[in-house]
């Protein structure tokens, strides 16, 4: 659905006709146009890569020339910008901490500073997916030393310091809270981005994404060119509430906008704005201290069509994850069948305890 489409889209057409292509009289003429040599424009990433070589280069640490090649390494490898800035956040940390311990180059590095540094983040009190994220970015800068430069010891590769991940379940929202919540919204674009997040499972990084050119309205699909987590693209589909939510919205937004969700500007609509919307929803519905967040959006659809016995693998490629294992744990959370097993088994029981009674 291009900007053209939308700007002329007439809902209430949408299973009846499509439009037809407009052809203008001058199509088959030739028409020369004096070539502009377009200004280039760094990227996203790019910026964020010469942001954080400014700040790197002025601050006094251990190996900064080495962090300034490994983040232009990644760089080269296509990282996306969030991955850059948490690299660069894990080897600031690092590096200062193992300064702060005497150390005064980095080939001093060995397992027991690892160690000394995981320890010295759980002081502080960050989560374990915090200090496990912070280790993967150490451990990974030490092999990118190892293999470009001399004087790094490869030992530190063969037994390297892990921590035990929690292996929570994921939450999902409850059914009577998801009526109660859909019950409450009457602004017309919350209740697109809502309804589209539960029905699609899309992350929310890639809805505020989401282009008109993405949608095709008639087979209630959208197009995920690139995941923002995984980089690799998929479709999802969406249920006839999420498509009169849609189509609600779709009258009332600027048709000469991009982006299905819009902020100031060409800018899509941010994250945190995103977030408050949802919060104020919760509030609105009286769900303010359940702690449901828009991603819980997300656990509630994959919960919900593995309840309607949606096979792993179906639901693994609708949810674009790359391993199989982490669609499997809302299985844990949603296994029917030993939930049916449960309660046959205890009605067993209770009847055997009856009889003895009598």
């Amino acid at each position: 659905m291009n900007r053209d489409q939308s700007s002329n889209f007439n809902p209430e057409n949408l299973y009846t006709s499509s439009a037809a292509e407009q052809h203008s009289p001058s199509d088959n003429q030739a028409i020369f146009v004096q070539p502009i040599t377009p200004v280039a424009k760094s990227s996203d990433r790019q910026q964020v890569l010469e942001h954080l070589i400014v700040q790197i280069t002025e601050q006094d640490l251990i190996g900064r020339s080495y962090v300034e090649d490994y983040l232009r390494y990644k760089y080269r490898r296509n990282c996306k910008a969030n991955t850059l800035k948490q690299a660069a956040i894990s080897l600031v940390q690092f590096l200062s901490f193992f300064a702060s311990r005497g150390n005064v180059v980095l080939e001093q590095l060995n397992r027991e500073e690892i160690e000394a540094f995981v320890e010295f983040l759980q002081d502080k009190g960050r989560k374990p997916a915090t200090v496990n994220t912070r280790l993967r970015n150490v451990y990974a800068f030490i092999r990118f030393l190892i293999i470009e430069y001399r004087g790094f010891d490869y030992g530190l590769m063969e037994r390297k310091v892990k921590i035990k991940m929690p292996d929570r379940l994921p939450r999902a929202i409850d059914p009577g809270h998801i009526d109660q919540l859909l019950l409450s919204i009457d602004d017309c674009r919350d209740r697109a981005l809502i309804l589209l997040l539960l029905r699609t499972g899309m992350r929310i990084g890639e809805l505020l994404n989401c282009k008109l050119d993405d949608i095709d309205l008639y087979e209630q699909k959208i197009l995920i060119y690139q995941s923002d987590k995984t980089s690799v693209g998929r479709a999802v589909y969406y249920s006839e509430d999420a498509q009169q939510a849609l189509l609600a919205w779709l009258r009332v937004r600027d048709p000469d906008k991009a982006q299905l969700f819009y902020g100031r500007g060409e800018s899509p609509l941010s994250y945190e704005a995103a977030r408050m919307r949802f919060k104020k929803c919760l509030q609105k519905a009286g769900l303010q201290y359940s702690s449901y967040t828009l991603h819980c959006l997300r656990h509630t659809y994959a919960t919900d069509l593995l309840n309607a016995r949606m096979p792993l693998e179906c639901l693994r490629v609708l949810m674009g994850h790359s391993n199989l294992e982490v669609t499997r744990r809302y299985a844990r959370l949603s296994d029917k069948t030993r939930e049916d097993e449960y309660f046959t088994a205890m009605d067993r029981i209770l009847k055997g305890a009856a009889d003895e009674d009598d």
